[in-house]
């Protein structure tokens, strides 16, 4: 049996968005954002990311990498597991095993 060779990347068609969670995680973002009282555009200057960027992640449109989850947090002065917890609540609940 000939050995394989390892492809590199993902499978051409796959994605890694999903909507739920980008969209959850974006509202989180939003509700901690405007609890502070803080503009969108200024969260993005304080988290060193484009504006349009920061829109686009609020929105869901954009499921932002983990270091941009934490440079999010740190600008918003909170831990990436505080904006997690919000990102968890607002995710649907799970269904029941039948």
């Amino acid at each position: 049996m000939p050995k394989r060779s390892i492809q590199r990347g993902r499978p051409t068609g796959t994605t890694t968005y999903e909507a739920e969670p980008a969209i959850a995680f974006g509202a989180a973002v939003r509700e901690e954002r405007t609890h502070q009282g803080i503009a969108q555009e200024t969260l993005a200057h304080l988290s060193g990311i484009e504006r349009s960027h920061m829109g686009k992640i609020e929105r869901g449109e954009h499921m932002p990498t983990l270091s941009l989850i934490l440079k999010i947090a740190r600008g918003l002065n909170c831990s990436s597991a505080h904006l997690m917890a919000l990102t968890e609540k607002k995710l649907a609940p799970p269904r029941p095993a039948d």
